[in-house]
């Protein structure tokens, strides 16, 4: 299976890794000035955009990822599930990742035990496990869970409705075993950014900034939606960007 990927601009390669509702041109929309000075690569994941349809499955993602898109070194940059994604990608071709920024993985799976993380875990696995059918039903649940500070379109376009149904029965976050000791030893630099919405993002980032040794920082006015600010976000990640040239 060949990933649709959105190229834009020109400079060093940076790959944007979207979440789980839209594809890779809609996820990334607020990061466009940066392609004066940067290649942005946005791949759209199984079963969004221009790709195949696909259940979401964090492993097959990054092993897509890493063998199309990580073909040359570039910076990677994961959102939400992306995130998820982009860690795994990294670890499997290290060789090829000049910095990896992540954004808000909901990887519950690195601290579990912790009470509050394991209660919202268990709120998303019921949504991904259920029968849900009308996307408004779906962003009902989903939206709040998420923290996504946004109304539900009416009519829901197109591309949240595909959305909508990839998200019905996507491989749940919480799985993920993060290959962190694999990151710390790999040698690029790394930041974990989240935006101090929900305690489960901030519990998790945390602990992964601290087993890596990475970048932790916030940045705020979105909620999950960290890159949709556009400038705090798109000034913080460049400036870590030209720090891994």
């Amino acid at each position: 299976m060949r990933l649709h990927v959105h190229r834009w601009g020109s400079g060093p390669r940076v790959v944007l890794v979207h979440g789980v509702l839209l594809g890779g041109r809609e996820a990334w929309r607020a990061q466009r000035p940066l392609t004066e000075r940067w290649t942005l690569l946005a791949p759209d994941r199984l079963g969004h955009g221009k790709s195949p349809e696909g259940v979401q499955d964090f492993e097959v993602d990054a092993e897509l990822i890493a063998e199309q898109v990580l073909d040359e070194p570039a910076h990677l940059v994961g959102l939400s599930y992306g995130a998820i994604v982009a860690m795994l990608a990294a670890a499997r071709r290290p060789e090829m990742v000049r910095t990896l920024t992540v954004v808000e993985p909901p990887a519950a799976g690195v601290v579990r035990g912790h009470e509050v993380v394991d209660a919202w875990d268990a709120e998303l696995r019921r949504l991904l496990a259920g029968s849900l059918e009308d996307p408004r039903e779906v962003f009902e649940v989903f939206f709040p869970l998420a923290g996504v500070p946004l109304p539900i379109p009416d009519p829901v376009p197109e591309t949240l409705r595909r959305g909508a149904r990839a998200l019905i029965g996507m491989r749940p976050p919480g799985d993920a075993e993060l290959p962190l000791d694999a990151l710390a030893s790999a040698g690029f630099p790394m930041l974990v950014i989240t935006g101090d919405h929900r305690p489960e993002y901030e519990i998790i980032a945390d602990a992964i900034a601290n087993r890596t040794g990475a970048v932790r920082d916030r940045v705020t006015g979105m909620g999950h939606l960290v890159p949709d600010v556009g400038e705090p976000f798109n000034a913080r990640l460049e400036s870590f960007l030209n720090h891994g040239e």
